[in-house]
C-alpha cells in the first residue's frame, strides 16, 4: 500500500455532509480523501435547495406582478417564458458550483477521488480499482426520491427532485404526488408559472409536520394560486401509452390526467454497493445508517451525517451534523448531536418556519401557547401581506421552547427563534433587545412581550412590583 493512499478520514459522498466534513477534518490538519461518484455539490446544488428556490423566485415574480395592482401598480398581461426560468435555475446552479467544485476542495488540502466507494476491509475501501485505506471514515452518500409502490407506476417517466431540472417546456397538466413541503413548493411554484396543477396527498392535511393552523394557510394559498388541493386519497393505478402523459385512478373511482407525473412522497437512503454489512455498519427498517448521539455508527471507526441517516433530511442538519462527526472522529471529541433546535422551513408563499417544540405537544398547564396575529405586524400592512402569524411555545418561566411562523421571509425569523430554543432564552431576553423597525421580525418581538406582559400580570409579580412603587415613593418624601 502506498503511503499516499493512507488517510486520517476518508469521506463517501461529496453533498454538503461530505463537503463540510472533509473541510472540518482537513482544517485540523488531518489527512484527507473525498469520494463522490456524480457531481461535487450533491443534492442540495443540483436538484434540492439551489434549483428549487431560483424556480420559486422566478413563481413569486409571476405572481407579484399579476397581484400589483392592489398596491396600485398595473401592468400588462403576464408572459411566462418557461425556458428562460429554467435558464435562471441552470445559471444560479453553475454559479454557485465552484464553491463545491475539486480544484476549490484540493485548495483545502483534501484529495478528490472520483468514482464509486467500496469496503473491502476494517480500514480500506476500493474506488474503481484503487485501495485507500483509513484511520476513519464518513459516510455521507445522502438520500434519493423514493417512488410509490402504485400499480402500473412503471409504465411513467416519472418526474422527481432528480429528474425535474432537466425540463425545459412546461406541462400543461402537472399532478403532483405528494403533500410534503417539497410537493407543495413544486405544486405552487408550477401553478405561479401557468401550469394547471392537481396535488394529490393521502393523509388528511398537507404540511402534517406543521402547526395545524398553519397547514390550513398554505393549502388555503395553493388553491387560491390556481392549484387543485385533493387531501385524504390514496392512487390505486395509474396508466400511460407514451410514458409521460396518463391518468392517474384514485381510490374515489376519480381519474386525473396529467401531462406530466410529479412524486413526491419521501427519500431513500443512498447505501447500495457499500458492502455495508461487512464492515458491521448497522441500518434500520428503513435503511438509514444507524448513528448514535455523536454520529457513529455500530463500527467504531466508521461515522456517517446527512440524509443516509435517520436524522432529519435538511441541508443545515447535514451540515451541522458532519462538522460535529468530522470534529468527534479527528480530535476524539464525545460532542452529541443537538436534536432540539433543528429549523425547518418550507419556501411556500408564504412561507412557513417552525422549530422545536410545536403546539400539539404543548402541555396544558405547563405550556402557554403565545400568538402574534400579522394583522397587528406593521411591515406586513404596508406590503399588504397580512395573513400569517408568529407563534411561541413557553413555559412557566418564559423560557423559549418552539415556535411556528407563517409569512414571508419567515425563514429569517425563524433563525431567532432557533438561537432562543437553542441557548434556553426567555421571552424576557427577546423583549428586552431593540429590533429594528418596522420589519416582519416585529411579530417576534411583539410576541415575546407579550408574554412578558402576561407573566408581569401575575400575584407574585404584582406583589412584588407594588411593594417596590411603595419602597420609591417612601424614598421620595
Amino acid at each position: 500500500m502506498r503511503e499516499l493512499d493512507k488517510f486520517d478520514l476518508v469521506v463517501i459522498g461529496g453533498g454538503t455532509a461530505g463537503l463540510i466534513a472533509s473541510r472540518t477534518a482537513a482544517s485540523f490538519g488531518a489527512r484527507v480523501a473525498l469520494i463522490e461518484d456524480n457531481l461535487l455539490g450533491g443534492d442540495c446544488l443540483w436538484t434540492g435547495c439551489v434549483p428549487s428556490k431560483s424556480l420559486i423566485a422566478a413563481a413569486n415574480v409571476a405572481a407579484t406582478a399579476r397581484s400589483s395592482a392592489r398596491l396600485g401598480v398595473r401592468v400588462g398581461d403576464v408572459v411566462v417564458n418557461f425556458a428562460q426560468v429554467m435558464t435562471h435555475v441552470q445559471d444560479a446552479m453553475q454559479e454557485i458550483a465552484p464553491v463545491d467544485s475539486a480544484e476549490s476542495l484540493e485548495r483545502d488540502n483534501i484529495d478528490v477521488v472520483i468514482g464509486r466507494a467500496r469496503f473491502t476491509g476494517p480500514d480500506s475501501v476500493n474506488v474503481n480499482g484503487r485501495e485507500l485505506r483509513f484511520h476513519q471514515a464518513l459516510i455521507a452518500t445522502g438520500a434519493a426520491a423514493a417512488l410509490p409502490d402504485i400499480p402500473g407506476i412503471d409504465a411513467v417517466d416519472l418526474l422527481t427532485s432528480e429528474t425535474f431540472w432537466d425540463l425545459r417546456t412546461a406541462p400543461e397538466q402537472l399532478v403532483v404526488l405528494g403533500g410534503g413541503a417539497l410537493g407543495c413548493e413544486i405544486a405552487q411554484a408550477m401553478a405561479r408559472l401557468g401550469t394547471a396543477v392537481t396535488l394529490v396527498h393521502r393523509g388528511p392535511r398537507i404540511l402534517p409536520k406543521e402547526d395545524d393552523r398553519a397547514s390550513s394557510l398554505i393549502q388555503a394559498a395553493l388553491i387560491a394560486d390556481g392549484v387543485d388541493v385533493r387531501t385524504n386519497f390514496t392512487v390505486i393505478a395509474v396508466t400511460s401509452t407514451n410514458r409521460l402523459a396518463g391518468t392517474l385512478s384514485l381510490d374515489d373511482g376519480t381519474a386525473l390526467t396529467f401531462d406530466r407525473l410529479f412524486v413526491a412522497v419521501g427519500r431513500r437512503p443512498n447505501t447500495a454497493g457499500l458492502d455495508l454489512h461487512s464492515v458491521g455498519v448497522r441500518r434500520d427498517g428503513h435503511g438509514n445508517i444507524m448513528v448514535n448521539s455523536r454520529m457513529r455508527t455500530s463500527n467504531p471507526r466508521i461515522w456517517a451525517a446527512g440524509d443516509v441517516t435517520g436524522l432529519p433530511r435538511f441541508t443545515h442538519t447535514a451540515g451541522v451534523n458532519a462538522n460535529l462527526a468530522a470534529t468527534n472522529a479527528i480530535l476524539g471529541l464525545t460532542r452529541p448531536v443537538d436534536k432540539e433546535a433543528i429549523p425547518r422551513v418550507t419556501f411556500t408563499y408564504p412561507e412557513v418556519g417552525a422549530v422545536g417544540l410545536q403546539s400539539r405537544d404543548a402541555e396544558s398547564g405547563a405550556h402557554r401557547i403565545v400568538t402574534w396575529e400579522h394583522e397587528q405586524v406593521d411591515r406586513a400592512v404596508t406590503e399588504a401581506k397580512t395573513g400569517g402569524y408568529t407563534q411561541l411555545i413557553v413555559n412557566k418561566r418564559g423560557r423559549i421552547l418552539g415556535g411556528t411562523v407563517v409569512g414571508p421571509r419567515a425563514g429569517e425569523t425563524l433563525g431567532e427563534i432557533s438561537l432562543a430554543v437553542k441557548n434556553r432564552l426567555t421571552t424576557s431576553s427577546i423583549a428586552s433587545t431593540t429590533h429594528a423597525y418596522p420589519t416582519y421580525n416585529d411579530g417576534l418581538w411583539s410576541v415575546a412581550v407579550a408574554d412578558v406582559r402576561h407573566r408581569l400580570g401575575s400575584n407574585l409579580v404584582l406583589t412584588a412590583t407594588r411593594i417596590l412603587r411603595r419602597l420609591r415613593k417612601a424614598r421620595l418624601r
